[in-house]
């Protein structure tokens, strides 16, 4: 055989090989390309919940102040100015780490929802990711909002029954940790038996 035509065969499978290696190696676009879309879908339910609180913030001003409500938007609700008294500031923690662990028995980190019986890792993170992070915050988080929350999670959150974590994360956030404990000793996954 001719070594004209079998060095370009040669380098056309070398070239192929080569190409599939580099795409299979580096790429793995299928999974890839559902990280985007399950992203762009939380972004698409965060401005949604945004344009949402936005509203509502807006109606409470015009209710407010008597004014007639214009526009509903971001730049519009900017253009208000909110009285100090209407911001709640969330209060300091007085946390002490040594009672808490005396009682519970383990060591236990400031403001850690994984404290509340029923919040594991993953819930913890999707309430952080949805604002709340402190256990202050989800004492002054409806069971209502709650369930949003862990609804905006999917099908493996909306299953959880939230209906004692404000309790349970206002006992920690006030230092009663015998009677947090207490509770969750009564309590069968964070839920009331």
């Amino acid at each position: 055989m001719n070594p004209c035509i079998i060095i370009p065969i040669i380098a056309a499978l070398v070239g192929a090989l080569l190409g599939w290696l580099l795409r299979h190696l580096t790429c793995n676009c299928d999974d890839d390309l559902k990280e985007i879309e399950r992203l762009r879908d939380k972004n698409r339910k965060l401005e949604a919940e945004l344009q949402a609180c936005l509203s509502d913030k807006e109606k409470a001003i015009s209710l407010q102040s008597n004014q007639p409500i214009a526009n509903t938007t971001t730049s519009s609700f900017a253009a208000h100015s909110l009285e100090t008294s209407e911001i709640e500031v969330e209060p300091n923690l007085s946390f002490d780490a040594a009672l808490a662990k005396s009682i519970f028995g383990k060591k236990v980190i400031a403001d850690d929802l994984k404290v509340v019986e029923g919040i594991g890792p993953k819930i913890s993170d999707l309430f952080n990711e949805n604002g709340v992070t402190t256990w202050y915050q989800l004492s002054k988080t409806s069971v209502e909002r709650c369930q949003e929350i862990l609804n905006i999670g999917g099908k493996r959150f909306e299953i959880h029954k939230p209906t004692t974590w404000p309790k349970q994360a206002g006992l920690a956030f006030e230092g009663k940790w015998q009677e947090l404990k207490e509770l969750q000793d009564y309590l069968d996954g964070g839920k009331e038996r």
